[in-house]
């Protein structure tokens, strides 16, 4: 793909970087000398996008030739097990092993500083700190910011630089892009479907991969303790149909202790919000899924009368209209009633 296709793909809707944003970026790389080192960084918990976009993007410098590489994500060095059969996990190292000065520090799928946890000082000790993202409250913290909201996944605009720097895509590449590109869309069931999208992923499958074995690997399958646990917490899911103006929420949370019963990684409950958000009487989704004792990652969604971004960068967060997140602090009840009271503010108006 010429850099110019993929310019298309990546700002089809609205706003997204300027050719001044690509060719930065673009120098940036090209500039590293032979023994440049680059650290790459998705955010906190990482997600099949922030993985695959970081994992496809190294695998594409390796093949420029660079060799002094790293990739890493903050917290505990576990790769969630729908992912461990990428390509390109051979470059990750735990956040304590990354390099403390690196030349280039390129952040994935990261919206704000805050998701690079302990990683953030990279940013200040890198000699340049390049951002992808496609999250509209992305706050612009990097040297130069490759940010396009209108994108359906960062692995968009990291196809984009890929192609601008004339790396051919292989079935490694495309393998780790794919997963990417199909998480965000909800395999291509989320509104940010573009044929664009479609085309990305027509050429993603030229390469050969399996799209069969990927979705399985990724989407149907989970350990039967999981299914127990799923059960569990979606039987207290609580509805309450006159919030958000008569649109509805509902929502349910998931504690450490429900971990532990049922000898669960916290990477199960990622899926738990597609079970929520399906209530045919609720506009608003939201799980709470503690994190340390009185704290908890929560994810929201909408189907439309909402903006969710509005109440996640309230609460100190980010996302999209239709899918954000925060981190919440208290109680179950007390982050909840938190939600309740941006909802209002966060309803989409006619013309809005």
């Amino acid at each position: 793909m010429t850099g110019t296709a993929g310019s298309q793909l990546a700002t089809a809707v609205g706003a997204g970087p300027t050719q001044a944003d690509w060719a930065a970026a673009e120098a940036l790389v090209r500039a590293l000398p032979p023994t440049g080192r680059v650290l790459l960084i998705c955010h906190v918990n990482p997600d099949g996008d922030a993985l695959g976009s970081m994992l496809g993007f190294g695998l594409g410098l390796r093949q420029l030739g660079v060799r002094h590489l790293q990739a890493t994500f903050p917290g505990p060095p576990e790769v969630p097990e729908p992912f461990r059969g990428m390509p390109g996990l051979d470059l990750l190292v735990p956040a304590s092993a990354a390099d403390p000065d690196p030349d280039l520090v390129i952040c994935f799928d990261a919206a704000s500083e805050s998701r690079l946890g302990e990683l953030v000082g990279r940013l200040s000790s890198a000699r340049a700190a390049l951002v992808l993202d496609h999250h509209a409250s992305n706050t612009g913290f990097g040297t130069v910011n490759l940010v396009d909201p209108a994108a359906a996944a960062t692995s968009v605009v990291a196809d984009e630089l890929l192609a601008r720097l004339g790396v051919p895509l292989d079935r490694a590449i495309a393998e780790c892009l794919y997963v990417a590109l199909t998480t965000d869309t909800g395999s291509f069931r989320f509104e940010a479907t573009t044929p664009a999208v479609h085309q990305l992923a027509a050429r993603l499958l030229a390469t050969g991969i399996s799209p069969g074995d990927i979705s399985r690997r990724v989407f149907d399958t989970r350990p039967f303790g999981a299914v127990r646990l799923f059960g569990e917490v979606l039987g207290r899911a609580r509805l309450e149909p006159a919030e958000a103006d008569g649109r509805g929420l509902v929502w349910t949370f998931a504690t450490l202790d429900d971990l532990a019963r049922h000898d669960q990684r916290p990477y199960v409950l990622e899926a738990l919000i597609d079970s929520v958000r399906c209530t045919a009487e609720a506009d608003v989704s939201c799980v709470l899924k503690q994190t340390t004792p009185g704290e908890w990652a929560v994810s929201m969604r909408s189907k439309g009368a909402v903006d969710v971004s509005r109440v996640a960068v309230a609460l100190g967060g980010g996302g999209h209209r239709f899918a954000a997140g925060f981190t919440g602090r208290g109680t179950v009840e007390q982050v909840v009633e938190a939600i309740r009271g941006q909802l209002d503010a966060a309803l989409i108006r006619p013309g809005g």
